[in-house]
């Protein structure tokens, strides 16, 4: 059961307290002994010769009491520069057990290596490999400081749970721990326990060897080490210890003695075990087991026959080295405990075969009634009545997970009309794979007649047992999970009608520059190119505008184009180039087929500086010279994330917390500019398109309609297939096509074509853990959003 955080609340708050740094005369920091510390810090992740790919901070709670870090957050600035640490902050969350470890994963670099274990937390902050200044910070609010050019306040100072300075940083406790390189990260000493006040003192380098939450838990004052089913993959890399389960001791019960407990007595109607830390005996059937390589370390053992109370689960897991098997009847003796969120015997004292028996699986109907919870089933064995749909599978190829939801997938809230997030939080359950492998190197599941899943596909009646791990229940199957294709892939776009087509498509980052934003090698590339080549050519635009390709002189874009025509037949597409490409790495662009459509006039494009991919305006009418002609204005506006190398989103720009994340009051400017563009240059027969980063009823496009725009996908898309991108296992809309009312009179049809936002990552050209017979030169996850096609009568 999941311990109350708003208990541990208190505690947190008082440790900080007596844990605050102080700051000195000098550059550094001092502080008493802290509750959670920095144990670890590495910034050297896809350097050259770096044994992994990403960065990290490792966290470790070295006293004697779980600690909450809901509202807490890890920040960075460089060593020794001007940036503050609100620059590059990673919020936390969860609680830490005494001993327990919590990874924090970070920026990736350019050259991939070895996985880190599963992490507890994510962020992008981008470690410096050699020194640098990292703050554990009892607040989510990035401090505008950086303890030299900006000092930070006392108030500040007092947010600080932890500081680590590194190599030659001019801010840190005592004095800097030693610098790093690519191949060394700073271990805090005694296993994290060591606080001396002094980061010299305290850290020591050494091969980077991350430890997340399902490593075993090492108190500073002894204890038991306690591993748990974690339901998703924690492998640990080569040259550090991987925790095993406690060998059972040679057991003084058998099958005579009698349990002392219930299941549901260990369990409990509350959150909280009401026998944690007892010794415990309880007796119930094995109704699966997870003791093989690469799996938990234990099996789930249920009563039965249940108590009279629904509140109470009659299942738990129990970590045990001695091998059972389902069905089999076992007595347990061991100390009950609660461990990452999950109830469980650990360790276990003696584990007793004496006979058989049999569990029929409880039906659970989703969406759960208000106010039940999953976890009056927690380690029970469970059957979801009827069909499920898969709704993100973002995790799939690497950890084996997928999101089910009962009837629909899930919908972005700010997307459409009637989104009950209240109700999708009760119809949704994840499907883990029974497993603790990373990137495996083939899919633990697929549809029927497929390699893969993909969203919008279903599963009946899943079966399993039903677990907690990483802040939510997921079941463990415990038979074969049969998929069938609710959604199948569309190998051509629907017809648009009309003589004229006109594209929109995202590519993902198409660069020639190798190690930047898109591909790392040359052979990522060819595939990439691929990819794009296959989609492109099956839309068959007339026109297509491009977001997310590389500016650099029309390199990237020139390269896509003799790739096409090298396929299509030479002089089939042509570019246009930006009159102003911006000042991003990335740029919009436009290809178009001379054979169809000519250029009318100049390319143009707006000077407003709210852009920095500015738009790429272009006047077109059809080869042969008759008919209207349209003007296509290709965007791609501010993207939701919340920090940049602009900085991080303030004020009007911060997330206002009402579903439309940060920046939305740039998209509207940005929107409002485009309008203004519209108005000054004259243009009549107009195509607004491309990755507006804003779904169909957040403010930008209301900002479009309320001109008198027309979004061709709520005109000409069905409702349930309008949709082009998934982002945390919600489906929506962020690119769009608009028209004018007068260019809305030449529109005969529109379409989305999903093949791409319903595909896996691990279906994409990435070589790197995707496994090498999913990839295919075809159109399917040639990018993350899904192109759109409208058809024109000119």
């Amino acid at each position: 059961m999941r311990v109350k955080s708003r208990a541990l609340a208190i505690l947190v708050a008082a440790g900080v307290v007596a844990g605050s740094i102080a700051v000195l005369s000098s550059p550094s920091a001092a502080a008493a002994p802290g509750t959670v510390v920095i144990s670890q810090v590495y910034g050297g992740g896809g350097n050259s010769g770096a044994p992994l790919t990403n960065d990290y901070v490792e966290l470790f709670n070295r006293s004697g009491a779980p600690v909450s870090l809901d509202g807490w957050s890890v920040q960075y600035t460089s060593a020794g520069g001007t940036g503050n640490f609100a620059s590059n902050k990673a919020d936390l969350s969860g609680t830490l057990a005494p001993g327990q470890y919590h990874l924090v994963q970070l920026a990736a670099g350019s050259t991939p290596s070895g996985a880190l274990p599963k992490p507890d937390s994510v962020g992008s902050i981008n470690l410096s490999g050699t020194a640098g200044k990292v703050a554990l910070v009892h607040s989510s609010d990035g401090l505008a400081c950086n303890g030299s050019s900006a000092p930070c306040s006392d108030a500040q100072v007092a947010l600080l749970a932890d500081l680590v300075g590194y190599g030659s940083a001019n801010y840190f406790e005592g004095s800097p721990a030693p610098a790093l390189t690519n191949a060394t990260g700073a271990f805090r000493k005694s296993g994290g326990c060591a606080d001396t006040d002094d980061n010299g003192a305290d850290f020591e380098t050494a091969a980077p060897a991350p430890r997340n939450s399902a490593t075993a838990p090492a108190p500073c004052g002894g204890g038991d080490p306690s591993p748990s089913p974690t339901g998703s993959p924690t492998p640990t890399p080569s040259g550090t210890p991987t925790p095993s389960p406690t060998p059972t001791v040679t057991p003084t019960e058998n099958c005579d003695t009698a349990p002392t407990h219930r299941i549901s007595q260990v369990q409990g109607s509350g959150e909280a075990s009401p026998v944690e830390g007892q010794a415990v005996r309880v007796e119930g059937v094995v109704t699966g087991s997870f003791q093989g390589s690469g799996q938990f370390g234990g099996f789930y053992m249920q009563a039965p026959t249940p108590d009279a109370d629904p509140a109470t689960s009659e299942g738990l897991f129990v970590f045990s080295s001695s091998p059972v098997k389902t069905g089999d009847r076992v007595l347990v003796s061991g100390k009950a405990i609660e461990y990452n969120g999950l109830t469980e015997i650990s360790p276990s004292t003696a584990v007793n075969v004496c006979g058989t028996g049999a569990i029929k699986p409880t039906e659970v109907k989703l969406p759960l009634e208000k106010g039940v919870s999953l976890e009056r089933y927690e380690g029970m064995l469970v059957t979801f009545d009827g069909d499920l749909a898969v709704s993100e599978i973002y995790n799939l190829g690497r950890y084996g997970e997928i999101t089910l939801s009962k009837g629909t997938r899930l919908w972005q809230p700010t997307d459409r009309k009637g989104v009950d997030t209240e109700k999708d939080a009760r119809r949704t359950i994840l499907l883990d794979d029974g497993s603790n492998v990373q990137n495996p190197p083939t899919l633990p599941y697929h549809t029927g007649g497929s390699d893969t899943v993909r969203i919008g596909d279903e599963v009946k009646d899943l079966t399993g047992v039903l677990t907690y791990g990483f802040g939510g229940y997921r079941v463990q199957p415990t038979e074969q999970v049969a998929f069938k294709a609710e959604n199948p892939r569309p190998a051509q776009p629907a017809k648009v009608g009309g003589d004229v087509r006109v594209a929109s498509l995202n590519t993902l980052n198409w660069f020639t520059t190798l190690k930047s934003r898109g591909a790392t090698t040359v052979v990522e590339r060819d595939r990439q190119l691929a990819k794009l080549v296959a989609n492109i050519t099956t839309l068959d635009p007339a026109v297509a505008g491009l977001m997310e390709v590389e500016r650099n002189n029309d390199v990237a874009l020139n390269s896509l184009v003799d790739a096409l025509n090298a396929k299509a037949g030479a002089g089939t597409y042509k570019a246009i180039t930006h009159p102003n490409p911006g000042t991003d790495l990335i740029q919009t662009a436009l290809i178009y087929q001379p054979a169809k459509v000519t250029p009318i006039g100049p390319a143009r494009s707006s000077s407003d500086p709210i852009f920095n991919r500015p738009p790429l305006v272009q006047t077109f009418g059809k080869a042969e010279g008759a008919g209207e002609t349209f003007t296509v204005l290709v965007n791609h506006f501010k993207s939701k994330g919340c920090s940049d190398s602009d900085g991080t989103a303030s004020g009007a720009d911060a997330d206002q917390g009402d579903g439309q994340s940060c920046y939305n009051a740039k998209r509207v400017k940005q929107a409002k500019a485009v309008l203004a563009l519209i108005d000054s240059l004259k243009l009549t027969n107009a195509l607004v398109l491309g990755d507006i980063n804003a779904y169909g009823e957040e403010d930008p496009i209301h900002t479009f309609e309320d001109a008198g725009l027309t979004s061709l996908s709520k005109k000409y898309v069905k409702k349930a297939d309008r949709y082009s991108y998934v982002f945390g296992g919600l489906s929506g809309e962020l690119d769009h096509v608009l028209t004018d009312r007068s260019a809305g009179k030449l529109v005969t049809g529109a379409t989305i074509w999903h093949v791409n936002a319903d595909e896996g990552r691990f279906m994409d050209y990435n070589t790197e853990f995707n496994p090498p017979y999913l990839y295919q030169p075809d159109p399917f996850r040639s990018s993350d959003h899904d192109p759109l096609l409208v058809g024109l009568k000119l």
